[in-house]
């Protein structure tokens, strides 16, 4: 490692996202593994991080300490659970290091404890850490803004890997809130997330979500309007996880050097 890479420590790193961050890290330039934590009575601590991933021998054993982790780090990067995001989240506010949060279905009450823990770290949160996502977002809003509601329906459809938890996905409901953004409304009181039996028609101005769970999806999203003899489509597929992990390693480089604060990738990417 050089004098001056980030030092950073994957939690959850036993786990698909986990084991990718630590290639990731591995591969880039800049940065370098710290330490790498999972939660208590995991198969996987006192393993070396290294091995687990597949890059060969780092001779950094699992630990199920967060607090020793992150003495010394300078970073965390966070695609767990929402518990442990916010106690994660408390931890970096004391360290007043860089947490990049990847983890999604997290709730209202999650998120001000994260803005909370933003006064004194770093944190950098997205539904989706991709390039591609936050452009797409980008763009959503901008055809929302441009094609009149009265005219025109906004649905949003997501399919994910049959292990994925929480629906609809972090990525939908941020192209969902990127839709109402561009149409000013509000998306908690206007969104459709449940079809079934007699619903009538369709109430206008309204987004709708579609939620598909199989196989191994990593994760495909398309946001569909349409309007009275025409379709447009907006569309992102995600072929390896590494695109997030690679974003999440961007997003803590970009905020090393940033004040405390709640940022999101649009910040990171410069689109905000």
């Amino acid at each position: 490692m050089a004098a001056n890479d980030m030092k950073l420590v994957v939690v959850g790193a036993a786990g698909r996202m986990g084991q990718t961050l630590i290639r990731v890290i591995h591969e880039t330039d800049g940065v370098t593994l710290h330490a790498a934590v999972e939660r208590e009575g995991s198969a996987f601590i006192g393993k070396d991080a290294g091995e687990l991933a597949g890059v060969g021998t780092l001779g950094i054993p699992l630990t199920t300490d967060p607090l020793r982790a992150f003495l010394d780090a300078e970073g965390v990067l966070d695609f767990t659970a929402p518990a442990g995001s916010v106690t994660f989240a408390g931890l970096a506010a004391q360290a007043r290091i860089v947490h990049v949060i990847g983890t999604t279905g997290c709730s209202a009450e999650d998120e001000e404890k994260f803005k909370a823990a933003a006064r004194h770290a770093r944190v950098v949160k997205s539904g989706n850490m991709s390039l591609g996502v936050n452009l797409l977002g980008v763009l959503v809003g901008q055809a929302a803004k441009a094609l009149p509601a009265a005219g025109w329906d906004i649905e949003i459809v997501e399919m994910h890997h049959k292990h994925k938890v929480d629906a609809p996905s972090g990525t939908a409901l941020l192209l969902g809130e990127a839709a109402a953004k561009g149409r000013g409304i509000d998306l908690a009181s206007q969104s459709v997330r449940v079809r079934d039996g007699h619903t009538g028609p369709r109430p206008a101005g309204t987004i709708g979500f579609a939620t598909l769970r199989g196989g191994s999806v990593v994760g495909d999203h398309s946001v569909l309007l349409a309007a009275e003899g025409e379709l447009v489509t907006l569309s992102h597929s995600a072929r390896d996880r590494s695109i997030f992990a690679r974003g999440a390693v961007a997003a803590a480089l970009w905020a090393r050097d940033k004040k405390p604060g709640f940022y999101s990738m649009l910040d990171v990417l410069g689109l905000s």
